[in-house]
This record gives C-alpha cells, structure tokens and sequence, in this order.
C-alpha cells in the first residue's frame, strides 16, 4: 500500500536538498516562461500554457502527455477500450489520495464528474460531450461510457484540466512552492508517483525552478545563459530569436496543430457582408504573412478545420484553387469597391485586436499591406480592446475536426457562429460510425466557411529555446512540454 502523498513543507525542502545534488552536482533546471505572474499561477479551468505546465506537474488525471505529446499512464495504470469504442474501463494505481483517503473507484468517478461539471461553458466542455456516464465498478476500476466512439478520448483525458483532486495537496509527480512570480518543483519519492522505491532515487532527479517574464526578459536570460529552458514561445517574440540554420537545436518550433487567423468579432460596416468578409480571406498572401520570420515547415491554410487530419476523407478541400492570387485579389477588390458605393462612398476601414510585441508588429504591417492592396484600411487596438477583427492563435487539444469545430459554437459567444452548423457538429457526435460523421463534420465546415466568420492563416506558430544538455525535450503537435520529464537525470 502506497503511503500518504501529502507532502509538507518540512518534506519538501529535505526532496529540494536532495534533488538539488544531482549526479555529477547537477543543480535546479531553470525554466522561463513567456507568460505574467498573474495567469502563470492562475486557477480554475481557463489555463494559459504556462499554467497548464503547472497543473501537469502538480495535479495528475487518469492519463498524461509525456515528452514526444504520447498518452501515458497517470492515475490509471491500465486501460483498455471495447471493440465498439464506446466504453473505455480504467484500473487505477495501487494508492492514496494525498490526504491520505484510498484512492478507489469510487473517489475516483467523483472526481472526474466534478472536473467535467467544471469546464461546462467552454470549448473544452463541449469536447467532453460524448461522455454519457463515468460508472465505478469494482475496486479500482472505473468506466466511461460513451454515446458515440470517441477516437481521441485518451487526448482529451490528458488534458491539464481534467486532473483530479480530492482534498488538499497536488496528485501528481511534482510538488511546488511559490515565491513571487517564481515556483521550484521537486518530484515527490517513487512510491508517491506510483512507481517502485529506489533507494537511491534522488540522486537521478532535479528541481525544476520556473518564472514567469516578458519575451524580451525571458530571450536575453537565455542568451546570458541564466535559464536552460524556454517556453511557451509565439509569433509575438520571434524576431527576438534566430531561426537561421546555426539556431537549429537552440530553437526549436513545434510542429503545432490549431487555429491561427482572424476571427470576425463585429459584423458591422464592411464586415457586415459575407462576400466581403470572403474578400478579405481571398485576398491573402498566407505565406508572405510568415516568410520574414524564416521558419520552415509551416503549413499555410483556407480551410477552418486543419487539413491532414487522420482519416480525413478529403471532403472540403482549400478554397479559390482555380484562382492565382492576382485574380483572387482583383476580385476582392472589385466588392470592396462595390461596398463603398453602397455606403455612399463611406472609406472602408475595419479594426484588429492584436497583442503587443515586435511579432505582431510584423504580422500587423504585412496585414495592413495586403488589406490596402484590395482598398481596405486596417487600424489596429490592443489585444482587450473592443475590435472588428481579432487574432485567434490556439493550439488543438485532439487531432479531430470536433476541436476546430467547437472553437466557433455559438455557445462561446466569441464571434460569428452558426447555429445550423452547431447542430450538424452535435448530430456527428452522436453518430456510431465513421463514415456519416465524417461527412457531417464536413458539412458543418462548408457551413462555417460559407459564413466566412473566421479568416484562416494555417497552422500556430510554437516555438522553444533549449540548452543543448536538456534532455526529455521533445517538440510534438500540443507544443506541451511536461515538466517532470525534464527533472529527471538520465543514469
């Protein structure tokens, strides 16, 4: 039997003593990350990256990513997922909730049904819907139960947010202890992380120490070599890093999969007409967009829904592929003008709401340029700021057309929606086999481009700086990069 997880503080400055003299005197792995204080330490469901690196570390749901973005073990030892794919059954590790109560069945469906009550009203609440029941069966064994299969489920369950928690303490590997706007993690003993004891187990492990700054702060302390490891990296701070070919190893860029566009926040003055929303998409050079931030292997887009996703039927393809840009762009320009007759000559100019940062300056700049070229004006607000326009730059949670599909349900009220594409989405979800769901996903995307609510670039921009002798580093499609890999000293 595994004992308490709890870990007070006399116990976790003795595993910082002991962590911090690694093989060979290896000390802390210092970790900045491109984040503020504020949501690097935040709570509840709605998780920067930062903080969801966080909650990876200290709070542990039935399975977890590991380096390389795979599911893995966590809380659940084993599973396995009936023929239909509608039931996925759970054993649990043997153990203890870290106040000490038996970690069984039925402690553990409680606190699945309290995670997944808490994301209701977000987008990752509605990839949760096909979970029709969580069912405790006996011991440690629990049950999901599904009202249609659900390829990806082990995707979603290893998400940050759905850890599970009962009572006080974090039940995962690692423990933290905040000063300011910075925290050191030190993994808890083996039998506490479900694994064998080692007697000499703390000499293969290391603190991890991490801190939240700005991306110029987070670069320049890289640079001077006062940090291994930087994350959560955007377009917004790529010009302060090298990308050229010597970077190579240093930099590293995450093969990310999500949405990264312009989503329409304000149908009002040119934006009210969808065929001048359309214009907009037409007219964009996509990869003129990201060729001055010299990355390789990014994958430019029209559609909504990332294409190549596994077992794409190849049901939508990319738009205006009978037009070269010139003619994609004579067009665009022609309702442009149309709209301003219509408005009595009124100019046409539409607001964008972007961060702040030399990145998206540049992203601003080759927008501006490309909008005037069809005679639209472009004014840009600050990232809170009410606007017409407003960037999207998210990473996908599952390879699945649902993620991307359920970014823009009308339930979220973050822009122009569809209500007759939600049903269709709904109604996929509900289906049993593969090929009609298929196929309604790709009716809900036509539905939604038809729209033109949002205004597709291609694929986010992720990228890492990466001390050479860093290792349990892996770029991977969630750009998420766990923290007690990296603690780990390799024997």
């Amino acid at each position: 039997m595994v004992s308490r997880w709890f870990v007070s503080s006399t116990l976790l400055l003795s595993a910082l003593a002991l962590a911090g003299c690694g093989r060979g005197g290896d000390g802390a792995l210092a970790v900045a990350v491109i984040d503020d204080s504020a949501s690097l330490f935040a709570n509840g469901v709605r998780l920067s990256a930062g903080a969801q690196h966080l909650r990876a570390a200290t709070d542990a749901g039935l399975v977890a990513f590991d380096s390389q973005g795979e599911v893995i073990p966590a809380l659940a030892d084993q599973w396995i997922v009936t023929d239909d794919g509608r039931s996925y059954i759970f054993r649990l590790r043997n153990g203890t909730w870290p106040d000490g109560r038996q970690l069984s069945a039925d402690s553990a469906r409680t606190a699945l049904r309290e995670a997944i009550a808490r994301l209701s009203g977000t987008s990752l609440g509605l990839d949760l819907a096909p979970i029709a029941e969580v069912r405790a069966m006996a011991g440690r064994v629990i049950e999901i139960r599904l009202s249609s299969p659900a390829p990806t489920l082990l995707q979603l369950l290893a998400q940050p947010e759905l850890a599970l928690a009962r009572g006080v303490g974090g039940s995962g590997d690692m423990v933290l202890e905040r000063h300011g706007d910075a925290a050191t993690l030190a993994m808890k003993p083996p039998l506490a992380r479900g694994i064998p004891e080692a007697s000499d187990w703390a000499q293969y492990v290391r603190t991890v120490a991490v801190e939240a700054a700005p991306a110029r702060e987070a670069v320049a302390r890289f640079d001077d070599g006062e940090v291994d490891l930087v994350l959560g990296g955007r377009i917004g701070a790529l010009p302060l890093v090298d990308t050229g070919p010597l970077s190579r190893g240093t930099v590293r860029l995450d093969p990310a999969l999500g949405l990264f566009g312009l989503q329409v926040r304000r149908a009002q003055g040119p934006l009210a007409s969808p065929e001048v929303r359309e214009a907009l998409a037409m007219a964009l050079d996509r990869e003129a967009l990201v060729e001055s931030f010299g990355v390789g292997g990014w994958v430019p887009t029209t559609r909504l829904v990332a294409p190549g996703l596994p077992d794409d039927p190849g049901l939508v393809g990319e738009r205006w592929t009978t037009q070269d840009l010139d003619a994609r762009r004579a067009a665009a320009a022609s309702r442009i003008a149309a709209w301003r007759r219509g408005a009595g000559g009124a100019e046409a100019r539409v607001t964008i709401a972007l961060p702040a940062g030399e990145g998206y300056d540049v992203l601003f700049r080759a927008l501006a340029g490309q909008f005037a070229a069809i005679g639209l004006g472009l004014d840009r607000r600050g990232a809170d700021a009410a606007a017409d326009l407003v960037l999207v730059d998210r990473i996908a949670r599952y390879a699945e057309p649902r993620w991307f599909l359920n970014q823009f349900n009308c339930s979220l009220r973050g822009g122009l929606c569809s209500p007759e594409a939600d049903a269709l989405v709904a109604e996929a979800t509900r289906q049993a086999d593969a090929a009609p769901r298929a196929a309604l996903y790709a009716e809900a995307e036509t539905e939604l481009l038809r729209l033109n609510g949002y205004i597709a670039f291609g694929s986010p921009l992720r990228f890492s700086l990466v001390r050479g002798d860093v290792d349990a580093f892996a770029a991977n499609p969630w750009a998420f990069h766990p923290l007690p890999p990296l603690a780990v000293i390799p024997r």
